[in-house]
């Protein structure tokens, strides 16, 4: 997930760059929303790990 995160990011970069703001605005919301899910599972394995120990 961390991968698609980081290539979503470069896209809405290098299209900035070239002046696509719409291709770079939904790029950049669909790491925005990968991001939001990677930290739900981070924390839902912080929890399950410290409810284990």
């Amino acid at each position: 997930m961390i991968k698609w995160i980081l290539v979503l990011l470069a896209i809405a970069a290098i299209a900035a760059v070239l002046g696509f703001g719409r291709l770079s605005g939904a790029a950049l919301t669909g790491a925005k929303i990968l991001i939001g899910i990677a930290l739900i599972f981070f924390v839902l394995l912080l929890l399950g790990v410290v409810a284990v120990a």
